[in-house]
């Protein structure tokens, strides 16, 4: 399976997925690994809609198609680990990040996740896994200032469960409801759309201040 099918699967959820599990069985347990692991783990990645997609493997789970259990196993794991390598890049680039331009590295989602952390201070990351962009940019800011090693660990598992029991007992217990079910793609696609919608009203914002 290459990359445009796996975006298409993500993005055509209620299309393609009893298709893909019966075609890749537990396979397709490592593709949403890969999925949830990239959005949490790479920068340039954080547009990949986690929310909804947690939600839709709920309801599918509801349905029979996928396994409660593995599903969420999975995902806990692709979102923990994700969290310690993103902050792993973060303590290796660390104050570089707010003074070199890297290109990999959006300055607009960079500045508003760490003005999100200095807001919130130790439950920042706890918080983070719920608003798009900046769950993503979090674990790397926390690398960036060095937080202390084994406590970001720790919140990371936290805020890594409840992100993924959340939404997924979501999508469990309400997914179904014909309103919902039959707009899967559309709750996709917004996802999608939050993170890079919530950047470009921000840079836009920061623009017309300078001007």
């Amino acid at each position: 399976m290459s990359w445009a099918d796996v975006f298409h699967a993500i993005f055509h959820i209620d299309q393609s997925m009893r298709q893909l599990v019966g075609a890749y069985g537990a396979l397709f347990y490592l593709i949403l690994f890969a999925i949830v692991f990239c959005e949490t783990g790479f920068l340039p990645l954080f547009f990949l809609p986690g929310d909804p997609l947690l939600f839709v493997c709920g309801a599918f789970c509801a349905n029979g198609v996928l396994s409660l259990g593995a599903t969420m196993a999975a995902l806990f794991m692709a979102t923990f680990a994700g969290y310690a390598v993103n902050y792993r890049i973060g303590r290796y680039v660390g104050a570089r990040a707010y003074t070199h331009d890297y290109r990999w590295l959006n300055r607009e989602a960079l500045e508003r996740t760490r003005a999100f952390c200095d807001r919130y201070g130790s439950t920042a990351l706890l918080i983070a896994p719920y608003v798009a962009v900046v769950r993503t940019f979090a674990p790397f800011v926390a690398g960036v200032s060095s937080m202390c090693t084994a406590c970001f660990l720790v919140a990371s598992a936290m805020s890594s469960a409840l992100w993924v029991a959340g939404l997924v007992l979501g999508g469990y217990w309400f997914g179904n409801i014909p309103l919902i079910r039959d707009n899967l793609n559309t709750l996709v696609l917004g996802g999608a759309a939050t993170g890079v919608s919530a950047l470009a009203i921000g840079a836009l914002v920061r623009f017309r201040r300078r001007g």
